[in-house]
């Protein structure tokens, strides 16, 4: 199958024509992989961070053939692209150091204790070893920070493992060129197929590289039904691995009264231009707003609606990503309407640039209802009207699992506050209490990830420090000689 970049802007091919990689270069990709392991598995962290650094530095010597390129591919507009190139780099060169500080090497010291058991056991040493070469698939709506060189390939590198990239078909172009740029890196290191790199359309691509008996890990940024797809692959295996999927995500919003009261015009104003933010392309995008009527707040309600409804109406989301993304979005927006959903913004275009939806429910119609609880991909957003706090707790509870939640208006501590914190923490990797939650900071704290459907593997993070953890696995030493302890802190 062929390979063509579709400019979303006018939907016409540009650029020249690729092809899929075929099964032999995939077994290829992973046969390369494989063999770099064997000596990148044992790099210190300052090799790594070398490694890690020159990428870095690669990216910003490019940078402007990559932005110009990246637009073209993604309609996402050179300011939002070159702030995603600082981010990657930003990104690269803290795994870059958290190589050189020796994280990828903790371990436990457990001296041996004198005695029969319980008590008494020989001297143990736990370790973290690299899993191995990593199956990455790249994201299309970060076509540089959760794409080739994303978060997902850089905490697999940090960690010591080799990664076989699974590009992504919307931006093929874009992979060839930031892939030229990586093998420059590693021809002038002396660093052959640390990263590898396969793309095409097909399924079976996918398939055939999360199968392949050398790859020990899967990470994954996209739709659910892609994810569930691939993780189903992986787990089937003769010898299942993990898979790390970062999925689909509603990211609710509750609005308690005291994060509205007085402030709604401004809250509202916040609200839309995230709901259009990058036309909705974020899995962090707001698809969901609680409102809590009860009968004294009803009033601010319907006022912060009413804002919300001329502001999100105003805005001008840019084309989306690909058409097949356009019809999902007009797909996913037909369904909230069939399901009960009454359109406060809504308006058919046929042009690439969609325009925002508002849909309004009851709390009991969200609840029984299924399909409003899917994420449709883009500037789509319901609100839904709870008679009271427990209404809202169980609504979020119907959203069974999300990457966010936001609560607003809940500084105060009582009954209600903390019902909302505990059931928020129930579904969600990261709860805020002010603010809108697109955008995801990469530090130390972050846990980007929650229980499905927004992720497959909930107790680990595809963003910040802790995502290396995913790539290494835990072996005890018992009884270990001299020379092994003499390792400690750095690869056996």
């Amino acid at each position: 199958m062929k390979l063509q970049t579709i400019d979303p802007r006018t939907q016409h091919p540009v650029g020249d024509v690729l092809v899929e990689s075929s099964h032999a270069q995939i077994d290829e990709a992973v046969s390369q992989s494989t063999h770099a392991f064997e000596s990148w598995s044992i790099t210190t962290g300052d090799e790594r961070a070398a490694y890690l650094e020159a990428l870095a530095l690669g990216l910003e010597a490019h940078r402007d053939e990559l932005v110009k390129l990246a637009d073209l591919e993604s309609a996402l507009g050179l300011p939002r692209l070159n702030g995603e190139l600082d981010r990657t780099c930003f990104q690269l060169r803290r795994f870059a150091n958290l190589a050189k500080s020796g994280a990828p090497f903790q371990f436990t010291d457990d001296p041996a204790v004198a005695g029969g058991p319980p008590v008494g056991h020989p001297a143990i040493m736990k370790v973290r070893i690299p899993l191995g070469p990593v199956a990455v698939f790249a994201a299309s709506n970060f076509p540089f920070a959760f794409s080739v060189l994303g978060g997902d390939t850089v905490s697999a590198l940090a960690a010591g493992c080799t990664v076989v990239v699974k590009a992504h078909p919307a931006h093929p172009q874009l992979s060839v060129m930031t892939m030229k740029v990586i093998e420059q890196v590693q021809t002038a290191l002396k660093r052959a197929h640390v990263i590898t790199m396969v793309q095409g359309h097909s399924f079976e691509i996918g398939y055939q590289l999360i199968g392949h008996p050398s790859i020990c890990a899967g990470a994954f940024t996209g739709s659910t039904k892609g994810g569930a797809a691939l993780q189903a692959k992986a787990h089937t295996r003769v010898r299942p691995i993990p898979f790390y999927g970062e999925l689909g995500s509603i990211n609710p919003i509750v609005a308690l009264h005291a994060g509205l009261n007085g402030q709604e015009k401004d809250m509202a104003t916040t609200l839309a231009a995230s709901i259009a933010m990058g036309c909705g392309q974020f899995c962090t995008s707001p698809g969901v707003v609680l409102l809590i009527d009860e009968s004294e707040h009803v009033k601010s309600n319907d006022l912060f609606v009413s804002e919300l409804t001329t502001a999100l109406g105003a805005q001008t989301p840019h084309a989306m990503l690909t058409p097949g993304i356009r019809h999902a979005f007009d797909s996913g927006v037909d369904k909230f309407t069939q399901s009960g959903a009454k359109a406060l913004v809504h308006e058919k275009v046929a042009s690439f640039e969609p325009k925002p939806f508002l849909g309004q429910v009851s709390a009991k119609e969200f609840i029984a209802h299924s399909a409003l609880h899917d994420e449709v991909f883009g500037p789509a957003c319901l609100l839904v009207r709870c008679a009271s706090v427990h209404e809202a707790v169980l609504a979020l509870r119907a959203v069974g699992g999300s990457l966010t939640v936001t609560l607003w208006g809940a500084a105060e501590h009582n009954a209600k506050t903390t019902a909302l914190v505990r059931a928020a923490a129930q579904i969600a990797g990261r709860v805020l209490f002010k603010g809108v939650p697109t955008g995801v900071a990469v530090s130390a704290g972050q846990q980007h990830g929650g229980p499905w459907p927004s992720s497959t593997a909930p107790m680990t993070t595809s963003v910040g420090d802790d995502a290396l953890d995913r790539f290494l696995r835990p072996v005890a030493l018992q009884d270990f000689p001299t020379w092994v302890a003499e390792h400690q802190g750095r690869p056996i």
